[in-house]
């Protein structure tokens, strides 16, 4: 029997509708549109291995519209991956399966990112690609050489973040990236038309990319365009014209999208088919078929093991990829922090730590650093850091524009592709616009550092909008995220230290806009910041703890010498990770914290997320409204965070 491109591709389909269908829960409509076009994709030109799912060089296939996951799940177990059995997708969606209703990167191994959150995976890629430009122009074709693949859907491109990656990816002009549209024109809600009438390969054209209209219910078209593909100088998008729910009496309509479709519909599906299998079963010669299909690419993987094994950057390459960090890292910050406390001034933490990554980035080329188009006040480019552009794919630096969403998304993709690891700057209240890349890069576990400056009220005369309140609190609420606000050069170092060292999460840095008095005056090399929070400046006889973070420990240490003038001695505590200190023992904590002892937090924000510390009676001094545009010292007066109000504090609770 010969086993068409059509016959390979019903066992997509048979599969997808048999888990949805015994789930009684999932998403049909795309894995019966799409399953010739990845059909064709996965036969003829997807690079990869399937036993060995993190090969360095293999392409990426992101699956953007997350909501066909047995699109994917079905493709990993027909070539082969171990991490998808039968019986994993008999149980599709269940607890402790590796086939979770949306695509889990740190799950299922095959899988290149978690998504779900329709638009991230599209965005996403966009750093997978630029990762491998750059690794491209540092290892050279032999050892870095390969696309990104993505199928994204209507819903994707619908949502906003899509355009701040599509433009990004068209002005680097990432030839490495190839976007199959799943064009069916329906979303939960019915037609498209309903709520949208872009022309959307106009619209990738108008930013950089070229773009073909595909049949994807013909074989020889999609291979026809992959090919074409293959060698253009722009980034593609294939507009794949297909019928979502192909096969079923629904295909075509809103219905169709989503399942269970019932048993009548699964007959129909069936039928028109001509699948007579049994649930789950595929034909011997389907499966040989396929299993043929994911060894294509062994002959590119053996020749790539043996280019490696012979390579003169054979150490730095695999050093790279592990993510491994100097071996002196530690002597590194700690220079920098001997440095900073001899030189003795007052400075702004964001330029304290424009300072650190100077320093950084002259010993770990690895990282590859960016800013929103706020560069100067990040302070986050360095003089090692050229940028990186399709001019010079070698340089470190990445101009993202004014695209928080799509930086963040981005800087997910580049972690995920390996070889790099990524940071780059906006301001914290900004935060606000790429949040649901930050929480799918806490979800992953991936190695981001998120540089928020211009961290609360002491921006100034910019004013509430752009004057964080509730923003750190909310941050530190995100599992999974590290959230440092350190207090003057040395911490900061510190924080960056960790940040780096971080390799299971991202990394928040809120730091100030305005100059703060340093608080550690005396060199150590061990990291205090790594406990989350310590005894900054302490006092015999001591009847209360001061608890503060970033620009505020000033006010603390201001506030623990006017008490000690009126014979009242207290204890000061820097708190730069609240995440960190919550890691301690309960030991540490209840020492640190001065066990039963009056408390007062200050911190120029929110009150939420503090009274695990001071408990419901302590004292907080900062923010519960937003803020003002005035000078930063006047609004630090007007909102009663000040050395008077924290003695007053203390006062009422001895």
């Amino acid at each position: 029997m010969t086993v068409s491109n059509r016959d390979m591709a019903n066992a997509i389909r048979a599969l997808s509708i048999e888990a949805v269908e015994h789930a009684s829960s999932g998403h049909v409509g795309l894995p019966l549109g799409m399953a010739d076009a990845a059909t064709v994709l996965f036969t003829k030109f997807l690079k990869h291995n399937p036993a060995d799912p993190a090969w360095a060089d293999r392409d990426r296939f992101v699956l953007s519209a997350g909501h066909g996951s047995m699109l994917i799940y079905a493709l990993l177990n027909l070539t082969r991956y171990d991490s998808v059995s039968r019986d994993d997708i008999r149980n599709f969606r269940q607890l402790g399966s590796s086939t979770p209703g949306h695509p889990e990167n740190f799950v299922t191994p095959g899988v290149e990112t978690t998504t779900g959150p329709l638009g991230q995976g599209i965005a996403t890629a966009v750093g997978m690609a630029i990762a491998e430009r750059h690794l491209n122009a540092r290892f050279g074709d032999d050892l870095v050489n390969h696309k990104t693949y993505v199928i994204a859907g209507d819903g994707c491109l619908m949502e906003g973040v899509s355009q701040e990656a599509i433009t990004l990816a068209g002005h680097m002009q990432l030839s490495n990236l190839i976007v199959l549209f799943d064009d069916n024109a329906v979303t939960i809600d019915g037609g498209t038309d309903m709520a949208d009438r872009t022309d959307q390969c106009a619209r990738f054209e108008a930013s950089g990319w070229i773009t073909r209209q595909v049949n994807g219910h013909d074989a020889a078209d999609v291979e026809a365009a992959l090919s074409w593909a293959q060698s253009q100088t722009q980034p593609v998008m294939l507009a794949v014209k297909t019928i979502i729910g192909f096969g079923a009496k629904r295909a075509g309509t809103g219905p169709a999208h989503g399942g269970p479709y019932g048993a009548d519909e699964v007959a129909t599906v069936r039928e028109s088919l001509g699948w007579t299998h049994a649930p789950f079963e595929v034909p011997a010669e389907i499966e040989s078929a396929w299993q043929t299909a994911g060894q294509r690419a062994i002959g590119d993987y053996d020749a790539w093991q043996a280019r490696l094994s012979s390579h003169s950057q054979k150490a730095a390459f695999e050093a790279a990829m592990a993510g491994a960090l100097p071996a002196n890292l530690s002597d590194i910050v700690n220079a920098h922090k001997k440095a900073v406390v001899e030189g003795g001034k007052d400075d702004a933490t964001r330029k304290w730590s424009g300072a650190a990554l100077e320093a950084l980035t002259a010993a770990i080329p690895e990282m590859i650093g960016g800013s929103a188009d706020l560069t100067g006040s990040n302070n986050t480019k360095t003089s090692h850091t050229a940028p990186l552009s399709p001019e010079n794919w070698g340089g470190r630096y990445i101009h993202y524009g004014v695209r928080e969403h799509g930086m963040a998304s981005a800087m997910n993709g580049l972690a995920l592709h390996g070889g790099v690891i990524p940071y780059s700057g906006t301001f914290l209240v900004f935060a606000d616009y790429s949040r649901a890349a930050l929480r799918i890069g806490a979800l992953m576990g991936e190695r981001v550092v998120h540089v928020m400056t211009h961290d609360s009220i002491g921006l100034g005369e910019d004013g509430p909008t752009h004057q964080p309140v509730e923003h750190v609190a909310s941050l530190r609420a995100m599992p999974n995220m590290l959230v440092f606000r350190p207090c003057d050069g040395v911490e900061t170092a510190e924080a960056w230290e960790l940040a780096l060292r971080n390799e299971t999460g991202p990394s928040t840095l809120a730091l100030t806009r305005q100059k703060v008095k340093s608080a550690r005056t005396t060199h150590t090399d061990d990291n205090l910041t790594a406990k989350g929070g310590y005894i900054l400046s302490d006092a015999d006889g001591t009847k209360a703890v001061l608890i503060a973070t970033g620009s505020e420990v000033e006010i603390a240490l201001e506030a623990q010498a006017a008490l000690a003038a009126k014979g009242i001695p207290v204890r000061v505590v820097s708190m730069p990770c609240m995440d960190l200190f919550e890691q301690q023992s309960a030991a540490y904590q209840k020492d640190t914290l001065g066990g039963d002892l009056p408390k007062v937090a200050i911190e120029a924000g929110v009150r939420f997320g503090w009274d695990r510390w001071i408990g419901f009676d302590g004292g907080f001094v900062g923010m519960s409204s937003f803020g003002a545009s005035a000078p930063y010292k006047q609004l630090f007066e007007k909102f009663g965070i000040t050395t008077d109000a924290v003695v007053a504090e203390v006062e009422k609770r001895i």
